[in-house]
């Protein structure tokens, strides 16, 4: 991307164009946890993908079904090396069937652009693929009985690497309880893929502060993929 471009991403994210020095430390520090998927590693067929969708939209494997205006399956480059997975559909994403738009969509575009890609580079999804009622959290069995989906996702893409975006969202791919800022700023392993958390963009909305440490998260990421193709 043009620099004078990525700048001015950057200004729309509010982070001053500053990078430390100090090197990064870009190793795992958790334990590859439990695989997420199984098999060879060659990307099933685009059919599988196709199936895949079609039965995620006529999924009934939990009450959100019943409230739900439709499911909301994920956009993007089913081919991509980025992975991002936040942890539910909101009222927007229910209304439109995909993920993160509205003001917070928004600005993870902006946080994508500022990295010198575009949502359309990426595939994005969540952890669960139907809104829960007021937008709460979603119930540990939502999470289970949406998982299988997930996997096979993950199977069909194949990332590089993923962003686990938020908290809810971390702490359900990660199978822990740990705090956000304890999960941040370091790369997690999942299924052999990098996996790295970054702040939900609805919560920066809210702590403008943090944009400054969300940026670094994002160059964590990016460095992080630069060394795997190395």
């Amino acid at each position: 991307m043009d620099n004078t471009l990525r700048l001015k991403y950057l200004d729309a994210m509010g982070i001053d164009v500053w990078v430390s020095k100090a090197p990064i430390d870009v190793k795992p520090r958790l334990p590859a946890v439990d695989a997420i998927v199984d098999g060879g590693s060659d990307r099933p067929a685009i059919n599988d993908w196709n199936a895949l969708q079609t039965e995620v939209s006529n999924c009934t494997k939990c009450a959100l079904c019943e409230t739900r205006t439709q499911t909301v399956f994920g956009t993007g480059n089913k081919n991509a090396d980025w992975l991002l997975i936040g942890e539910a559909p909101g009222q927007h994403e229910d209304e439109q069937g995909k993920p993160f738009v509205g003001n917070a969509g928004q600005l993870l575009t902006e946080m994508l652009r500022a990295m010198g890609l575009a949502r359309e580079e990426v595939f994005i999804t969540n952890i669960i693929k139907c809104r829960p009622p007021r937008n709460r959290d979603p119930h540990v069995d939502e999470v289970g009985r949406c998982n299988g989906y997930l996997q096979r996702q993950l199977a069909i893409i194949q990332p590089k690497i993923i962003l686990a975006v938020g908290r809810i969202a971390a702490q359900a791919l990660l199978n822990t309880d740990m705090p956000l800022a304890r999960l941040r700023g370091k790369v997690h392993n999942l299924n052999n893929t990098p996996l790295v958390v970054v702040y939900h963009p609805a919560y920066l909305l809210r702590s403008l502060p943090e944009k400054r440490k969300a940026w670094q998260d994002l160059q964590l990421a990016m460095q992080t993929i630069k060394i795997s193709e190395d």
